[in-house]
């Protein structure tokens, strides 16, 4: 809708690019506008087009590859794609601003951070070096890093997730631009920071009067912190509104469907009552592991990281333990630790048997009842390996007895079992979506029958509907098969919905414990409490941006 204070309007915006397999249309006719002051949400699932949309304002695709079919994108009056390259550099960083969605990939690691945010200030702004080193600190600090003057000087890999977020925001709004493109901005953010960055970001789009255009996949996010909304499938924008109108009565069924995708409980009332009566599959006793790193060549100095510290846990026949926390809390140390996959000290106990001690020729028949789901199937999966050699390499080392025949009907059945096609043991993994490739990487491991898994943020990289699915076929194979699962994540929406009971971890202790239902509705511990109120949005967040 044509408004006079649109900072931003793309209409009739077409997208292709140009591939060994031909033309591959990725955006068709999509029509928006940003208005200042205000936030446009564009909202979808992986592949739907959300990102190709946003590189195309800023003109980021590969101008060799890219087809701008039709359309237009007008900027502040002015239609960027039919605008000559040394003119869009003049946009880029000055006027119009991207906050990417992993900030380590996007900042320079041979550059110290104040070096980078200056950058913008010294090009678009023909500051001196000491006005935008003055400049910098002052961003820094109101994008709430800690000491500026000190982290002015520091290298990426020497901040965290969120210090690297501030930073990328710090030289986002080095040049006080008139649109900020957040491309999924907390994604790869604990939830405490998440709630940090996003209250930062409207706060900052009040002080400078900006337009936001958010990408994200995340309904709640974009529920509490948008005000227009476009819904985007396959390159088409399927739905756009305001957010109260389209979040209370959707018309679309792909909306429907997307807002339906929230993890829900599949845990039975009372069913984590009756587990009580399971023998302990699993326990730890005093588990201890440090790191000892070390600096300095003459006057060496050491520093020792507790990342698990004195622990104790236990895990049931057919339970799922959730183990909860931030980035840093110790939570995939102990899960590698009970596994034995970490040097650590105290008493592990598996199946009856103390395997803390057993040496690796001992331990590795056991292997096999006890398995991993990584995080990240498309870096966990062997790209030079097709499907059937990644499902059944496990079988060929703890079932040799089996024969060629017999390896491919199991793997065909694994296959099945988890929802897939069992015409699919020639392909590679990069020719699967991401779901498909959690579910083969799920299939890897049901393979082998195993008692106990650890599932180690197995959906943080999935599409919300692809993640009810997945935590779904978890808990048929868990019922089928008796399996227990560790459970690790920072999503408490997830282990709302799957655990039966939760550990929440902080600095490499266990701080507080309790069944699932009786820690959301009650938890004892400020921490925990703020975990929730981040995950979860339980508290009244809108009095928090109006304070």
């Amino acid at each position: 809708m044509k408004k006079e204070n649109n900072v931003l309007e793309v209409r009739e915006l077409s997208v292709s690019f140009n591939t060994l397999a031909g033309e591959v249309n990725v955006v068709r006719d999509i029509n928006f506008s940003v208005a200042s002051g205000e936030t446009m949400a564009l909202v979808g699932e992986s592949g739907s087009g959300k990102s190709v949309t946003a590189m195309s304002i800023l003109r980021l695709h590969d101008e060799e590859k890219v087809n701008y079919s039709s359309g237009s994108i007008f900027f502040q009056g002015q239609n960027l794609l039919g605008t000559d390259e040394s003119k869009i550099k003049n946009v880029r960083g000055s006027e119009i601003s991207m906050i990417f969605q992993e900030p380590m990939t996007s900042l320079n690691p041979t550059f110290t951070v104040g070096t980078q945010i200056m950058e913008p200030m010294l090009v678009h702004k023909g500051m001196s070096k000491t006005s935008a080193k003055k400049r910098a600190i002052e961003l820094m600090e109101l994008t709430g890093i800690p000491e500026p003057h000190y982290r002015f000087d520091a290298f990426p890999h020497l901040l965290s997730g969120g210090q690297r977020q501030r930073m990328m925001i710090a030289m986002a709004l080095a040049c006080e631009p008139k649109l900020l493109i957040a491309d999924e901005p907390t994604t790869a953010l604990d939830v405490t920071v998440q709630l940090q960055i996003l209250l930062l970001l409207e706060k900052l789009k009040k002080d400078f009067s900006m337009a936001v255009l958010m990408i994200s996949h995340d309904l709640n996010l974009v529920k509490r912190f948008a005000d227009q909304v476009c819904v985007m499938q396959d390159g088409n924008i399927v739905e756009q509104g305001k957010v109260a109108t389209l979040f209370s009565k959707p018309q679309h069924p792909y909306t429907i469907q997307l807002l339906n995708s929230e993890p829900e409980r599949v845990i039975p009332d009372g069913e984590t009552d009756s587990l009580q009566a399971n023998r302990e599959l699993l326990s730890g006793h005093h588990l201890k592991c440090h790191f000892t790193s070390s600096k300095g060549f003459f006057k060496r100095t050491t520093n020792t990281v507790k990342a698990v510290d004195d622990i104790d846990l236990f895990l049931r026949e057919g339970e799922t333990l959730g183990i909860v926390g931030e980035s840093g809390s110790g939570k995939s140390t102990l899960g590698r630790c009970l596994l034995r996959l970490e040097n650590c000290s105290g008493d592990i106990y598996f199946d009856e048997k103390q395997i803390d001690q057993l040496k690796h020729t001992a331990l590795r028949p056991l292997r096999k009842e006890f398995q991993v789901v990584f995080q990240d199937p498309y870096s966990s999966l062997s790209p030079r390996m097709t499907i059937e050699q990644i499902v059944g390499e496990g079988l060929q080392i703890h079932f040799p007895q089996l024969s060629k025949q017999q390896r491919r009907e199991k793997i065909k059945n694994a296959l099945i079992e988890v929802g897939l096609e069992d015409n699919i043991l020639w392909r590679y993994p990069h020719e699967f979506s991401g779901g498909q490739r959690q579910r083969i990487a799920i299939a890897r491991v049901v393979i082998l029958e195993p008692k106990l898994v650890l599932l180690d943020e197995p959906t943080s990289a999935l599409d919300v509907s692809v993640q009810k699915q997945v935590l779904a076929l978890l808990r048929e194979l868990q019922e089928r098969h008796k399996i227990s699962y560790l459970f690790i994540t920072h999503d408490l929406k997830v282990i709302e919905a799957v655990a039966h009971r939760i550990m929440v971890m902080k600095d490499g202790r266990i701080i507080e414990t309790g069944e699932t239902r009786q820690l959301f509705n009650e938890p004892k511990k400020t921490y925990t409490k703020n975990l929730l109120t981040a995950s979860l949005f339980k508290n009244d967040i809108d009095e928090k941006l109006t304070a």
